[in-house]
């Protein structure tokens, strides 16, 4: 977490941040001159715009470029749908929403505190999710495997089964924000669902998101350390689990480091949790059930590590790799190699 000490000025909290690794800092000069020289939102949007160009910032959590950033911030601090009509670029601001909008914008950018923190919102399979420090921001490109309904592995052909697998229960395992495990639900309406997760603070947040989307009748949270509450067989298991090496945790940009460590950092070479997993997935999967993970950057140490497992590596239209999938058929046939 990130220490700061916050600045008031008219209204407006400017975070000084003492983090040493950020050089750019967003002034009170700066943020008093836009508070009394801009009007409109045109005004506000295009200034926020040009001081996170300044500083530099990482965007990756949502958004890849510095416009939608201050789009969704600026719409947030106005209480505006942030696909608001261009007619509206003219309004002019009262000097408490010009307050609030520079607020954010100083958080953003002295805390490196990503976008869907400071909105408390994100976005992923197109459904919106409650977001804060205590989970990871939901970004996996799993999101288009859910979409695709699984297909081609469940019960298809790839799947070495033929037939359409109706499909009764999943399991999210490291769910976070229960994302992965509620978009799960809501393409396979007639599936139970289960979120395991060590954190109890996570959890918390994904019975919020639980409840958002009405389904308490279909989706349960658990503490779990990794399969330890996991009960019975599953049709699909899916993880977007800690996965990154000690390298990349020396190196990831400032805003990640507003993310929870223990969703994030796996060991030396990111697969001290994925091992266990592979170990033990088998046990609790069905028969032509499909096992899925995302390993990311940290998938050429699991090919070395398992170069005879026939890791399934998919390719997404909307961007992300290092996700695989295997089948119960390709676990059993790799369970001497598989086991610790």
């Amino acid at each position: 977490m990130l220490e700061y000490a916050p600045i008031f000025l008219s209204g407006v909290t400017v975070s000084s941040n003492l983090v040493s690794e950020i050089s750019y800092q967003l002034s009170s000069e700066a943020c008093e001159e836009a508070l009394t020289e801009l009007l409109t939102l045109q005004d506000m949007l295009r200034w926020s715009i040009s001081r996170m160009n300044e500083a530099g910032l990482y965007f990756g959590h949502g958004t890849d470029n510095s416009r939608d950033d201050a789009v969704m911030l600026v719409t947030h601090a106005l209480h505006l749908p942030w696909n608001i009509d261009n007619d509206w670029q003219n309004a002019k601001l009262t000097r408490s929403e010009r307050e609030s909008i520079i607020t954010l914008i100083s958080r953003r950018i002295n805390e490196r505190m990503p976008t869907p923190y400071l909105t408390g919102e994100a976005w992923f399979y197109g459904l919106p999710f409650n977001v804060d420090e205590r989970v990871l921001i939901p970004r996996s490109p799993i999101a288009e495997i859910i979409a695709a309904r699984f297909q081609p592995w469940l019960g298809g052909e790839l799947g070495g089964r033929s037939g359409n697998k109706s499909v009764h229960r999943i399991l999210d395992l490291c769910t976070g924000s229960g994302c992965i495990g509620i978009a799960c639900a809501t393409e396979f309406p007639q599936a139970h669902v289960e979120l395991l997760d060590i954190s109890f603070d996570a959890l918390t947040l994904a019975e919020e998101n639980i409840a958002r989307h009405g389904l308490s009748d279909r989706v349960m949270a658990l503490q779990s350390d990794l399969f330890a509450a996991a009960d019975g067989k599953y049709d699909v298991i899916v993880s977007n689990p800690p996965y990154v090496d000690a390298d990349d945790m020396n190196c990831l940009p400032q805003e990640f480091h507003n993310e929870p460590e223990l969703a994030l950092a796996a060991g030396e070479d990111g697969l001290d949790l994925v091992r266990i997993m592979l170990s033990e997935a088998r046990k609790y999967l069905a028969d032509d059930g499909v096992f899925i993970v995302e390993v990311g950057n940290s998938w050429p140490a699991l090919e070395d590590a398992y170069p005879t497992v026939p890791f399934m590596w998919q390719e997404f239209e909307m961007g992300g790799h290092g996700v695989f999938v295997l089948t119960a058929d390709q676990l059993d046939e790799c369970a001497e190699t598989l086991k610790l």
